[in-house]
């Protein structure tokens, strides 16, 4: 297990406990009491964060666990996914937080699928974006490759994305390129444009990457015309789930999907107990 999520672990625990017990189930529940704790799917859905969901249990001394799905598996309602045995007031102490990693991740890997069924067939691919939760970025870029997505950069420091205000600031696309060239000469440099005649001017320095911001499918088409493969083409902005098969088929190499972290819906998955006697 990483330091970051050993970290984000703890910071779990002490939101949930506050530098406390948990109340209820030392009032109800017989100290050592054990039983068998299933986390069950209760929607269809993609599965991400089991590895994670795994460090809880171990976290709060739960030792004996057992994987029934791995991360990227699709499942229907009902599967049992995740099984451990143990105390009882350990296995609900780790039951919120486990679920918290387990349904957003997998909530996100679930939305990728859906994004990159909607492409089958074409050569582009789905990739994220930066808009992630702050702490859980890594977590969330992985349950997007579990869904069959890509991941763009992780950090700012990876590489170079020429936006719009870095443009107006430089005075104009071509002398923020040659900035960010001479500055960081190793660097992979993608540059987005809102027009094809900023496209055309941009297309002279050849950038690694050209992101075309709030384009239309046909705009696009024209785009991958004008590059004739001379350069990858990202689109982005304004794009849905409806819309995403014709901007494939566009031509373009990708599609920069925020949502994918920002407004994934959690998959709905639960702990069932089971006593032993």
């Amino acid at each position: 297990m990483s330091d970051h999520v050993a970290e984000l672990i703890a910071l779990a625990f002490a939101e949930d406990l506050a530098g406390g017990v948990d109340i209820t189930s030392i009032a109800t529940i017989p100290a050592g009491q054990k039983s068998i704790a299933q986390f069950v799917n209760r929607r269809a859905g993609v599965i991400a964060g089991i590895p994670i969901a795994i460090e809880v249990l171990r976290y709060v001394g739960i030792t004996d666990f057992s994987s029934v799905v791995n991360d990227g598996q699709y499942v229907l309602p009902g599967t049992v996914i995740l099984e451990a045995r143990g105390d009882i007031r350990k296995l609900l102490l780790a039951e919120r937080t486990a679920l918290n990693f387990l349904t957003h991740l997998s909530g996100i890997a679930t939305l990728t699928k859906s994004w990159v069924d909607a492409v089958t067939g074409t050569h582009c691919l789905i990739r994220d974006t930066r808009k992630t939760t702050p702490g859980w970025r890594k977590l969330e870029k992985a349950a997007v490759r579990a869904g069959g997505g890509t991941n763009h950069r992780f950090a700012l420091s990876d590489a170079a994305l020429i936006k719009d205000n870095h443009i107006v600031a430089a005075g104009g696309v071509l002398a923020a390129f040659e900035l960010v060239r001479q500055s960081y000469p190793s660097a992979e440099i993608e540059v987005e444009v809102d027009t094809l005649d900023q496209l055309r001017e941009v297309l002279v320095a050849k950038p690694d990457l050209i992101l075309l911001d709030n384009m239309s499918p046909s705009l696009c088409r024209k785009a991958v015309e004008i590059v004739n493969h001379e350069v990858k083409l990202e689109a982005s902005g304004g794009i849905t789930l409806e819309s995403a098969r014709e901007y494939a088929t566009s031509g373009v190499d990708y599609l920069a999907i925020g949502a994918l972290t920002h407004s994934a819906p959690a998959l709905d998955i639960g702990l069932d107990l089971t006593w032993e006697k």
